[in-house]
């Protein structure tokens, strides 16, 4: 995968979007300082700069369809995942895409889709990775950095080679259409995949206690509640409180 550093821009998600039509194949995109990095949801990205990985990935990809789109997400997430574990740390996704170290935050992904027709013409798959920052400003309520966890600082060079080479991995078997696979290995790093957890349900405003039950090509995500009964939820209407 080529890798290109930027040393600042508004965000690598926008600088790709913006140079898709020029650009050739698969393409990383990382930035020491990015001065608009975009979470999920409309949320902003806070990273010190110079201490963390926030990079962008313009992909094609020609192996699914926009119903199956959600498979893209997992195997960038589970990228990060081998990442993080070929540094000794141990993560969990948290639906649909947040990286989990225990219950803090290490990354977020953002991926945004290109739709030409009835088909994906380019995604950006926009990641942020807390690597070496400390202290965090902003108001996400459990941040965590691989630093933090491990005592030590991280070269951003080799973190993110190693995240290139896990990515490309993770897109071969996509594009393999391996997706049997690829889904069963999202579904045992779900971060509160087993047992019953409380969630709130946007859609009704009221909490609930429910299970995982299974989450579809497209991304819905099926709790079974305590009686017996499941319901579908979309993005954004269903969240994990964390107390």
């Amino acid at each position: 995968m080529r890798v290109e550093w930027l040393e600042e821009v508004d965000s690598t998600n926008s600088w790709l979007r913006r140079e898709a039509p020029a650009v050739a194949g698969t393409l990383m995109v990382a930035a020491r300082r990015q001065t608009a990095g975009r979470g999920q949801r409309g949320n902003s990205w806070e990273s010190e700069p110079g201490s963390n990985l926030t990079f962008s990935v313009l992909y094609h990809p020609l192996a699914i369809a926009p119903r199956e789109q959600f498979m893209l997400s997992e195997a960038v997430a589970l990228a990060v995942c081998d990442t993080l574990a070929s540094f000794g740390i141990s993560a969990s996704v948290k639906w649909p895409n947040d990286i989990y170290a225990g219950d803090l935050k290490i990354c977020g992904i953002l991926i945004e889709h290109s739709l030409l027709g009835a088909a994906i013409s380019h995604s950006v798959i926009g990641v942020g990775l807390n690597v070496n920052q400390l202290v965090f400003h902003g108001d996400a309520p459990n941040p965590v950095s691989m630093a933090a966890l491990a005592g030590r600082p991280f070269p951003l060079e080799e973190v993110c080679a190693r995240v290139a080479d896990a990515m490309e991995a993770r897109l071969a078997q996509l594009e393999r259409r391996d997706f049997g696979a690829l889904h069963s290995l999202y579904m045992s790093r779900l971060w509160r995949g087993v047992g019953e957890w409380p969630f709130v349900d946007c859609r009704e405003k009221s909490r609930i206690r429910a299970s995982i039950h299974g989450i579809a090509p497209d991304g819905t995500l099926t709790l079974r509640l305590a009686d017996g009964s499941s319901r579908a939820y979309a993005f954004k209407e269903v969240t994990f409180p964390l107390d």
